[in-house]
């Protein structure tokens, strides 16, 4: 292979393992004297545990221990409580369960068949409670608690310290922004308009579903091979969780086969660990599919929306409530309502903004991260009503987005400068892509219509936070990359082999990006955010430059040449007259083949910049969406004809990875549109399988998907590089239904947009003629 350069489409380097089979999921690990958990789970939505009885589980061959609330509440050297933000969830439940499939015990067996057998003999008294199951009863007046009170931990992520949960509500959190005069800005507006939009809790769906193993050593050193996003968050958690400093936690992540969001935080592990301590062998636990959907899932919404807006389409003011299901549990909750809530007004410079963005608990499954971390809520509701703007006042969607967008310079609802900003070139991109403006009048053929639709959205990624690399230099002149980021399938090792590659001037060929272990690797707070590329790729990129410069000092020392004389080209150094590879520097120093050279490098973001400039977010996501689409009048059947999605990537370091990554976004927001949803029946899942939770299939893909780059550098990323992977989600529902709405003229508020419900509005559309 020939050296890299970034903005190069190379190869993915863990292909070859992962198309050949070779690559080790958790599911295929095996330890030295490993047994077999399964996990017993509520049956209600709420109840009180009375009494819990064992002995006939404990009774089945085979069967080494059963873990149940006594041995939480009565081990000194569990702190039987934890959680991401707050301390509301337990290893298993203690006093009452909250949500069906909440865990109640579990059981450690030699196979796996006496561990599920033991479940069944294992006897619990409840006492069923009332139950909260949306959002609406869990706030209305005298609503039962999930929560009487809540435990705060000592420390907790930076960017959520001002939250706290409301007492005696269901409130989880309650986030709060506020910019101008919400009121006089309605005051002075010519139009006013107010919708409420809906989105139906939905599932991950990755591949893999969640597992961990856990291994309790005799020194007490607690050892987890897990399918987790954030290892070190994990580690954490475990060593608060089992008294213990992280030094005596280590978490392994084998191939990881998907994430989205789902594995993020702890999930399996501390149950995994407790019920590992108390069979004094290492457990292996992983989730059938049906245990994966009551394990976390994507927040449903409730958002009301009210604009004012100018005659010419100029927006004036804008007032939005966010109502988030976060389900039993915080979990990672009011951090997806804060993030929904900065980006519930839109891409859109608007004087007065109001938002209120609450996550709420009801006794549902826990929700958390979902690729777009509430923005695809937000940016459903704020770009469905910019078409219901539009055509109020008889204004092309387009012209309404590029007169109101965000550019450089702009100012944000939190008051802040925006730089880097690709939005309107995103926006032009699509509308061009998809002939907009030849759209003329609507197409129709029989009974089927035809019609475009666009959307734009802004996000922001996690800030503050720290990721820190390790780049070693070997005697051969190979690199190796120490990191803790976690390859899930987005093409991260790929990318980070090619920035040290081009900063190095070596062949990605010869880099080697080492798994996710704590023992080894340095600390990064998270995959997730889509913030990988930007953050723990700079990182990369200064380990690669600390080399550099340790290579220039020894050319400087060993061979007394001024150090303005040295320059790297090629992966060589020259200087006078001399060019000389890595391998002969190394060789100079050391004085054999031995040895290495190790750098480092660090990314801290922060909420104000050196120079006192405030900051929401290290930087931005932009993108924009465009679908054409084919609706027959008579069924309400729906055809997606093109999709074309358009991203502000900053720089490509890997354009194919890219559209790859654009491409997938886009086809998962087409689940999340047209078909997903998670359907309850007073708590219970009626659909937790893949054959009645409705994916999309290759037969409902558009014949063409679009993907384009936009290049708006930033000056902080890895050759002007931004995170991408949640981009392309975010604008294709709403970019469906403006969509449909160009084709037949009615509005769906509601997801998924299914046949029926364009059948139902077309005949409630016929009756007002």
């Amino acid at each position: 292979m020939e050296e890299t350069e970034t903005g190069e489409s190379i190869r993915r380097l863990d292909y070859e393992a992962k198309i050949t089979g070779r690559a080790q999921y958790l599911a295929d690990m095996k330890v030295p004297g490993m047994c077999h958990g399964k996990i017993l789970r509520s049956p209600h939505p709420h109840a009180r545990i009375r009494s819990l009885d064992t002995s006939k589980a404990l009774s089945i061959h085979g069967v080494l221990a059963v873990l149940t609330r006594d041995d939480i509440i009565k081990d000194q050297g569990i702190d039987p409580y934890y959680g991401p933000v707050f301390k509301d969830q337990t290893i298993v439940a203690v006093e009452k369960v909250r949500h069906v499939g909440d865990p109640v015990a579990a059981v450690a067996a030699l196979e796996p068949e006496a561990a599920e057998e033991a479940l069944s003999r294992i006897e619990i008294d409840y006492e069923e409670l009332p139950a909260v199951l949306d959002v609406s009863e869990a706030m209305a007046k005298g609503a039962p608690l999930l929560h009487e009170s809540v435990r705060m931990p000592p420390h907790g992520f930076a960017d959520l310290a001002e939250l706290k949960p409301v007492e005696g509500t269901n409130i989880c959190t309650h986030f709060k922004l506020v910019k101008g005069d919400v009121e006089k800005g309605f005051a002075e507006s010519d139009y006013i308009f107010e919708d409420t939009f809906t989105l139906p809790t939905t599932q991950h769906c990755s591949l893999e579903p969640h597992g961990c193993i856990a291994s309790v050593e005799r020194d007490g050193r607690i050892v987890v091979w897990s399918t987790t996003q954030n290892p070190f968050v994990v580690r954490t958690q475990l060593a608060n969780i089992f008294k213990v400093s992280v030094s005596k936690v280590r978490i392994v992540v084998p191939y990881l086969g998907g994430g989205y969001g789902g594995k993020v935080y702890p999930k399996l592990e501390p149950l995994t660990v407790a019920l590992a301590r108390k069979a004094r062998r290492p457990v292996r636990i992983v989730l059938s599919r049906e245990e994966v959907f009551y394990t976390i899932t994507k927040h449903a919404a409730v958002i009301r929306m009210k604009t004012g807006v100018k005659k010419d389409g100029t927006l004036v003011a804008r007032q939005c409530e966010v109502l988030l299901d976060t389900g039993a549990y915080a979990e990672i909750g009011p951090r997806v309502a804060k993030k929904s809530g900065y980006t519930a007004a839109g891409p859109y410079k608007i004087p007065n903004v109001k938002i209120d963005s609450m996550s709420i608990y009801t006794n549902r499954p826990p929700a958390g991260a979902f690729r777009g971390f509430g923005v695809s809520q937000s940016a459903w509701a704020h770009e469905s009503q910019m078409d219901v703007i539009a055509a109020a006042l008889n204004m092309d969607p387009l012209e309404i987005r590029l007169k109101n967008g965000y550019e450089e310079g702009s100012e944000f609802v939190t008051g802040e400068t925006l730089t880097g900003i690709g939005l309107k070139e995103c926006v032009e991109k699509v509308a061009s892509a998809v002939g907009w403006r030849e759209k003329g009048e609507r197409k129709s053929n029989g009974p089927l219509r035809r019609g475009k639709g666009i959307a734009c959205m802004i996000k922001a990624t996690i800030t503050p936070s720290i990721s820190c690399a390790v780049v070693k230099l070997n005697e051969d002149a190979s690199a190796t990359i120490y990191t803790g980021t976690v390859e899930m399938g987005q093409g991260s090792d790929t990318v980070l082999a090619q920035i040290v590659a081009r900063e190095m001037g070596i062949s990605a060929e010869n880099i080697q990006v080492l798994g996710v272990d704590t023992d080894v690797a340095p600390y990064d707070l998270t995959t997730s955010s889509s913030r990988s590329t930007f953050h723990m790729g700079k990182a990369v990129q200064l380990a690669a430059q600390d080399l550099l410069n340790q290579l220039k000092q020894i050319v400087v020392q060993d061979y007394g040449v001024p150090p303005d004389q040295v320059k790297f080209s090629n992966g060589r150094v020259q200087f006078l007259e001399t060019v000389l590879d890595y391998q002969e520097i190394l060789f100079k120093r050391f004085g054999m083949q031995g040895g290495t050279l190790v750098g480092q490098g660090q990314v801290k973001t922060k909420v104000t910049h050196e120079r006192g400039v405030k900051t929401t977010s290290s930087f931005w996501f932009l993108g924009a969406g465009a679908a054409e689409v084919e609706v027959d009048c008579e069924t309400g059947k729906l055809r997606l004809v093109k999709y074309v999605t358009a991203v502000d990537v900053g720089k490509a370091i890997n354009p194919l990875g890219c559209r790859q990554q654009l491409e997938g976004a886009a086809i998962t927001g087409m689940g999340q549109a047209l078909f997903e949803e998670i359907v309850f029946d007073n708590g219970q899942i009626v659909n937790p399988n893949f054959v009645d939770y409705v994916l999309p299939s290759l037969g409902d893909m558009p014949p063409s998907i679009e993907p384009i780059l936009v290049e708006v550098p930033h000056l902080e990323g890895p050759f002007g590089a931004k995170g991408i992977g949640e981009t392309a989600l975010i604008p294709v529902a709403p970019a469906i239904a403006n969509a449909i709405f160009d084709a037949v003229g009615v509005r769906i508020r509601d997801l998924p947009i299914k046949a029926e419900k364009i059948f139902l509005a077309l005949e409630e559309a016929k009756k007002k003629l």
